[in-house]
C-alpha cells in the first residue's frame, strides 16, 4: 500500500478536523482499491498538491499514466468534466473516472511547471494560448460562474464593514461595478477556475498541458486575475514593477484574445479579493514567501494599479 505523505496528511486533517483525519487513514486502501480496478501498479514515489495525491502508474501494457485522488469536496466535483470535455486538447488526457471516489486516471505530464521556466514572459504567453483553447462552449450541467455574483457582492461588502479601511473606497467601488457589470452577465465558455503557471505543465504529447481545473462556466477573463496575481511573485525583481504588471497583462490578454479593459477589470476585482482574504484568512499555501501583511500589500498595489488604468 502507498504511504501518504506526512506534510499533506497534516494539512488535510487541520483543514477537514475529522473528516479528513477519518480520510487520510481510508487512502491507502482506496488507493490499492483503485489501482485493482483500473489494472495498474505504482511508478515512483507518491505525489501531492494542496487537497489531492497524485500516484504515477503503469497501464496494462507499460504505459505511465496519473491515478489521481481528492479529498471529497463540492470544488472537486468537476475537475474530471473539464477534462472529459477538453479531451487531450490543451490538458491533460483524461483515461479513467470514479467520481464516487473522487478519483481519476489520467495521462502522466511529470515535466517540470511552467513556473519553473524562469521567463515570465513566456509564462504569460503559454497561460494566454492555453486559456484561448481550454475556452470552448460548456455544457449546460456545469455551474456557471455568474451565479456567484451575488456572493461576491455580499462578500464584498461583509468585508468592506469589517475591516477598517485597507483599501480607498474608490478601489472597492470599482470592484464591485465589475461584479455588476460584468459579474451576472457571462458567456457559456468552459472556465478552468485556477489556471495559473503552477498548474501548466511541460508535456511529450503538447508543449504545455494544464492540469487541475475547477470545471466552470463563465468569462475566460476570468482566469486572468488568477493568472496575474499569482504572477506577480515572479515580477518582484523587476526594477518597475508597475511597468512589468502592464506587460504581463498586455501579453496575456493577446496571447489569449481577449478584450483587455475586461481582463483589467477581473484582475483588478480579485486582486481586491485576494487583500479581504488574506486579512481574514492569512496568505495561503500558494504565496510561499509572504506573511498575511505581505500579501495585502502587493495584491493592494496590483488593485491600485488596475484601478488607476480606468
Amino acid at each position: 500500500m502507498i504511504e501518504v505523505p506526512e506534510a499533506f496528511a497534516r494539512g488535510t486533517v487541520a483543514r477537514e478536523g475529522e473528516p479528513g483525519a477519518a480520510w487520510i487513514a481510508e487512502l491507502p486502501h482506496l488507493v490499492a482499491e483503485l489501482l485493482e480496478r483500473w489494472q495498474c501498479v505504482p511508478d515512483g514515489a507518491v505525489l501531492h498538491g494542496g487537497v489531492g495525491v497524485i500516484v504515477p502508474v503503469r497501464r496494462r501494457g507499460g504505459t505511465p499514466a496519473a491515478l489521481k485522488v481528492s479529498f471529497p469536496h463540492p470544488g472537486n466535483v468537476h475537475e474530471p468534466d473539464a477534462l472529459e470535455l477538453w479531451d487531450g486538447h490543451g490538458a491533460v488526457r483524461l483515461h479513467e473516472r470514479a467520481d464516487d471516489r473522487f478519483a481519476m486516471l489520467l495521462e502522466r505530464a511529470a515535466g517540470p511547471t511552467l513556473a519553473e521556466c524562469g521567463e515570465p514572459d513566456t509564462m504569460m504567453s503559454v497561460a494566454g494560448r492555453l486559456s484561448r483553447r481550454l475556452a470552448v462552449p460548456a455544457p449546460p450541467e456545469l455551474p456557471r460562474l455568474r451565479d456567484r455574483a451575488d456572493e461576491w457582492e455580499t462578500q464584498l461588502r461583509t468585508d468592506e464593514d469589517e475591516f477598517a479601511h485597507p483599501l480607498p473606497s474608490r478601489m472597492v467601488a470599482v470592484a464591485f461595478d465589475t461584479v455588476r457589470d460584468l459579474g451576472r452577465d457571462q458567456p457559456g465558455l468552459l472556465v478552468h477556475g485556477d489556471l495559473h503557471a503552477r498548474n501548466i505543465l511541460r508535456a511529450g504529447r503538447e508543449p504545455w498541458l494544464a492540469v487541475d481545473p475547477k470545471g466552470c462556466a463563465g468569462d475566460p477573463a476570468y482566469d486572468a486575475g488568477t493568472v496575474i496575481k499569482a504572477h506577480l511573485l515572479f515580477l518582484l525583481a523587476e526594477d518597475d514593477l508597475d511597468k512589468a504588471v502592464r506587460r504581463s497583462l498586455d501579453i496575456f490578454t493577446d496571447a489569449a484574445g481577449l478584450d483587455r479593459d475586461r481582463v483589467r477589470r477581473w484582475c483588478q476585482l480579485r486582486a481586491v479579493q485576494t487583500v479581504f482574504w488574506a486579512l481574514r484568512y492569512g496568505p495561503g499555501r500558494e504565496r510561499p514567501g509572504l506573511d498575511r501583511d505581505g500579501v495585502v500589500a502587493l495584491a493592494g498595489r496590483l488593485a491600485a494599479l488596475l484601478t488607476e488604468e480606468v
